[in-house]
């Protein structure tokens, strides 16, 4: 009742086919079906439905018994056998030995499939018990004609949202529980193929000032670097786009059609393309000083990626002639739908094109791109591409893992592909996580988006 007070017409009420239902009100077919999956449904002449269900239930056994119990058995330990050689009749043998890498992702998807079963489980005994209650209420349970009509049509959300979920699971919730295991291990450059569980011990590393090449100072230094990229990245971008967008959707600008396609040209041009020749260009022997040395202009090259200061603001310059144009088409589609009666009445009212701007326009932008503007920021946090093939994190001091424009992202990447150090990379991607989950979700929760769905309808 709580619950239908606080949502009102949004509230739904839960299934009555409940699995506390199913064991305490159903039959004994239904509660067989707790450890036969199917068979109330075969009971029910649901036998399509019920010989799925227990194909499943039969390949999850036979998968536990082959490979699954072994996978499991071995994960705490996480391999302990060397490979190995005997010379046998003057050759040598190798004997295969135990991978630590394999041993924790085979036994990550075996702990995701056991759960994958618990839910299965679920769905077998409230399958069951639906079963029996369509059948005592309407003589019989709908055959496998209705299920799949009801499947297309009443159900179709559940249908169309099954392989989109279904990818996430394996492509993004997989990977990220391998991950996180992975910096709770010792795996490094020193432990590649055997390692063990080591707790919390490299966040221990991480968040220490013990000096090494991973530690909090330096982890507080990109970490505050990355966060002031991501906010000059995102909001120059959207200012500066918001701009040029106005002045080119004005009446009185001339060939409009133009100026957006000299801007959709470098949309058009790869990122890695445009971002190595601008590299080249800005190295101390590259196209730009010597252009200005011939000039007269400086006597020695500009330290674009050899000063911190210098290598920071460049590379957030250049990232406004790769992100400006994607701004620019974003805004130019919201500015022409914006109706033009809201600007005739203001200007009726006496508004000035500053008043116009700021309660008109720009709340109006403001509503519809929040979410864009979370992504953006989100992905500049990440902006993995404009980083590494620009100035590849340099300058790096002596003996550091990080330079002075690392970002988070590339950190980790060097930590990992460059070191080898997995487990440490593997904290610092738990950090990142942590980091846009909370910025982002304390930014849409507090915007008008969430908070007012219905505004500007």
């Amino acid at each position: 009742m709580k619950r239908r007070r606080r949502l009102g017409a949004d509230y739904v009420a839960p299934s009555p086919y409940s699995v506390r239902n199913a064991l305490t009100r159903g039959d004994v077919f239904t509660r067989l079906s707790a450890l036969v999956f199917g068979l109330g449904n075969i009971a029910r002449r649901q036998f399509v439905k019920g010989a799925v269900l227990l194909a499943l239930e039969i390949a999850f056994i036979v998968f536990m018994a082959v490979s699954g119990a072994g996978y499991l058995s071995k994960l705490p330990g996480l391999g302990d056998q060397k490979q190995g050689k005997t010379l046998v009749d003057g050759f040598w043998v190798y004997t295969k030995g135990d991978n630590s890498v394999v041993i924790l992702l085979y036994g990550v998807c075996t702990v995701v499939l056991i759960a994958a079963f618990a839910v299965l489980w679920a769905v077998s005994v409230r399958s069951a018990y639906r079963a029996e209650c369509e059948a005592r209420e309407h003589g019989h349970a709908p055959t496998f004609r209705e299920d799949l009509h009801d499947l297309t049509d009443g159900r179709a959300h559940q249908l169309l949202m099954f392989l989109p979920t279904l990818g996430i699971l394996v492509f993004t919730v997989l990977p990220l529980i391998f991950m996180i295991s992975m910096a709770f291990t010792s795996y490094d450059h020193d432990h590649l193929v055997l390692f063990d569980w080591v707790g919390f011990e490299n966040f221990g590393k991480v968040f220490s000032n013990s000096g090494g090449t991973v530690n909090a100072g330096l982890f507080v230094s990109v970490l505050v670097w990355t966060l002031v990229w991501a906010f000059f990245a995102t909001f120059l971008n959207f200012f500066l786009g918001l701009f040029f967008a106005m002045v080119i959707n004005r009446r009185t600008t001339r060939f409009k059609g133009f100026w957006r396609a000299c801007f959709s040209m470098s949309i058009a041009v790869p990122q890695f393309v445009s971002l190595l020749v601008m590299r080249t260009m800005l190295q101390p022997t590259g196209a730009v000083n010597r252009l200005l040395m011939e000039w007269g202009w400086i006597d020695s090259a500009l330290p674009f990626f050899t000063n911190a200061t210098w290598a920071r603001v460049t590379v957030i310059i250049i990232n406004l002639w790769v992100g400006i144009p994607y701004t620019i088409m974003q805004i130019t589609g919201i500015l022409q739908n914006i109706p033009a009666d809201l600007y005739e009445a203001a200007r009726l009212d006496g508004a000035n094109w500053w008043q116009i701007f700021t309660q008109i326009t720009m709340p109006y932008i403001i509503f519809v791109l929040t979410p864009y503007l979370i992504t953006t920021f989100t992905g500049n946090v990440n902006n993995f591409n404009v980083i590494y093939l620009l100035s590849g994190g340099d300058p790096t001091p002596i003996g550091s893992s990080a330079g002075k424009t690392d970002l988070l992202i590339t950190w980790l990447y060097k930590l990992t592909v460059d070191k080898g150090d997995y487990n440490l990379g593997a904290v610092i991607g738990i950090m990142t996580f942590i980091v846009l989950a909370v910025v982002s979700l304390v930014t849409y929760r507090n915007s008008g988006s969430y908070k007012n769905e219905e505004a500007f309808r």
